[in-house]
């Protein structure tokens, strides 16, 4: 089946979560204040539906090939890439002095779900380029933005991000690559990088790598890391395309899936060093990388939602032709849809609720990093800053885990079929493995939530989270709606669950640290249970007019509370019992 964008339920979310109205109403989104976010997201459905859809099946059976040194990308995939271009879509949020449009990061988000809905595998370029508009607005010098930023802004060239090594993966303090300074303020760089995620390809002219290398004379660790823009063509001064660098793609990895996506191994300084531009400040790259990991994770949060929402869309309509059966009370001729069992409703709102879920959480950070931008004052920028840095790990980690048991029950949900290939089910499954893993494992995020964005400001972070949460449940238990169920009962167990889990690690990781990181996945999970619930009884509440379009956000803040939070007791007891046995794993796994 083909992907349909659900427009109506993203401004929903839009609107009712991440405080689009509100934040119209204030002045932080005085750009969308014509309609014009209606507007927009409608143009990019399109563009999902008609040119990324079409191909993705195409792209997971054709994959890119690398002959003498060239990358051929999957059929179809250098004319979406003109669309793209032509559609203005690479600057939409990048500043008006780069030459975008310097739109939220908020509408970007709901469009970049629809487009990885339909094509994750080809997003993953744009996506890139994204994230390197941003690093070189922040810490390219004057220079390198005048000659680079226009082009990559138009989507005319695109950027990669370089700093996975073979022995160098999660852990960058092992990082190898080196640089030389040349003495004119250029650098020579050398050395090997993996996985990198559209190194090479035949979509532009031009591709600029941001890569992390370490000086002669730098400190130990990822204190010694440089960040530099180096570029597989020179650019002449006239803006005219050079000579080639030195950097190269020498292979392409057989991946799981994502099969569209040429994911190289680049090699630089074969041919006697590749040159490269210092960004930021030597020994700083980290900080400079991060400006590009932040939007990244963001990114790929939303693959996880996207996915979700693919799934969804293609089992629901799978359960309304298969017919299989007949349950209980079924009134009709023959064998019922499969739908109407209620074991396959219970997989299908499963899968409803855990997208809608995900995608307010992700929204919500969106609207977050647009007030810390853009609110009046430095106060709110700062407790806007404050709350992302609290929920980006959540975003990245909650709603790729989603994205994976999602796309998992869709397979399910087809039956034998599902693991048929010709169905699609199984690609969704595939493609979105991934996203759990890159731009920082869900583990790793799970322990930067608790070692470091819980403790923001002496905890006072969380505790406006909690509060936050609860002044919602509050609203739900003040409409003594019937159709509301016991979502206020069960919100506030998970609530408590979850207050309860914070202050264990607040208290423990003062003592025992390693009793704290055992339990940090779990704590995530209960945290992704306590939030999204939240969050979609905003949605719940904001649908309550009778005859409301939107009446279904209802049933599914209802079943998310009443089947999905249930297990935040269980999460919690992970995280304040559970370490003693994690530990006890020790000695058991290294008799194996």
């Amino acid at each position: 089946m083909g992907y349909k964008a659900p427009v109506n339920d993203l401004l929903f979310t839009m609107n009712h979560v991440a405080g689009m109205q509100q934040g119209i109403a204030e002045g932080i989104y005085a750009d969308l204040d014509d309609g014009s976010a209606e507007a927009i997201l409608e143009q990019a459905a399109k563009y999902a539906e008609e040119v990324l859809d079409p191909i993705l099946r195409i792209g997971d059976l054709h994959h890119p090939k690398l002959e003498n040194g060239v990358v051929t990308t999957s059929p179809g995939w250098v004319d979406a890439y003109k669309h793209w271009i032509e559609g203005g879509w690479a600057g939409l949020t990048a500043s008006t002095e780069s030459g975008g449009m310097g739109l939220p990061l908020l509408l970007n988000t709901a469009c970049l779900e629809t487009w990885s809905s339909a094509n994750m595998a080809f997003m993953l370029c744009p996506i890139l380029s994204v994230g390197a508009i941003d690093a070189l607005e922040s810490h390219g010098s004057e220079e390198l933005k005048a000659k680079y930023l226009p082009r990559i802004v138009s989507g005319e060239w695109t950027a990669t991000m370089n700093l996975t090594e073979p022995a160098a993966g999660s852990d960058l303090n092992a990082l190898r690559t080196r640089a030389e300074r040349n003495g004119d303020g250029t650098y020579k760089i050398f050395g090997q990088k993996i996985f990198i995620t559209y190194g090479e390809h035949d979509m532009t002219d031009n591709i600029v790598h941001l890569v992390l290398a370490r000086l002669p004379d730098a400190p130990a660790g990822t204190r010694g890391i440089s960040l530099f823009l180096v570029p597989k063509f020179f650019v002449n001064d006239d803006g005219s395309i050079g000579a080639r660098n030195d950097v190269f793609a020498s292979g392409l990895e057989h991946k799981m899936g994502i099969h569209g996506s040429p994911t190289c191994t680049m090699i630089y300084g074969d041919k006697g060093g590749a040159v490269g531009w210092l960004l930021g400040e030597e020994n700083r790259g980290l900080a400079c990388m991060f400006t590009m990991m932040n939007a990244a994770r963001l990114a790929t949060a939303m693959q996880g939602v996207s996915m979700g929402e693919r799934a969804t869309q293609q089992a629901l309509q799978w359960a309304h032709e298969r017919k299989q059966g007949r349950p209980p009370g079924f009134a009709g001729e023959g064998m019922s849809p499969i739908v109407e069992h209620a074991d396959v409703r219970r997989m299908l709102m499963t899968m409803k609720a855990l997208t809608a879920a995900a995608r307010s959480i992700c929204y919500l950070t969106a609207g977050m990093i647009d007030r810390s931008r853009r609110a009046a004052t430095e106060a709110d920028r700062a407790t806007a800053a404050e709350r992302t840095a609290l929920l980006t790990p959540l975003s990245k980690a909650f709603a790729t885990d989603i994205g994976n048991e999602v796309a998992s029950l869709g397979v399910q949900v087809h039956g034998g079929m599902g693991f048929i290939e010709e169905t699609g089910a199984a690609q969704h499954y595939r493609d979105i493995r991934i996203a759990a893993i890159y731009e920082g494992t869900n583990g790793i995020q799970a322990i930067d939530l608790v070692t470091r964005k819980i403790g923001l400001a002496s905890g006072e972070v969380v505790k406006r989270e909690i509060a936050d949460m609860r002044a919602t449940i509050e609203k739900v238990r003040a409409t003594n709606a019937p159709d509301f169920g016991r979502m206020g009962e069960r919100l506030t167990e998970a609530v408590d669950c979850f207050e309860r889990a914070t202050q264990f690690m607040f208290e423990t990781l003062a003592k025992s640290p390693n009793d704290a990181l055992a339990g940090a996945t779990p704590y995530l999970r209960l945290f992704g249970l306590a939030r999204g619930g939240c969050s979609l009884a905003n949605l719940a509440l904001a649908a309550r007019p009778e005859g409301a379009p939107q009446a279904h956000q209802i049933a599914v803040a209802r079943f998310f509370a009443e089947n999905i939070c249930t297990g935040a007791r269980g999460y919690e007891l992970s995280v304040t019992e559970g370490a003693a046995s994690v530990h006890m794993g020790k000695d058991v796994l290294a008799a194996l």
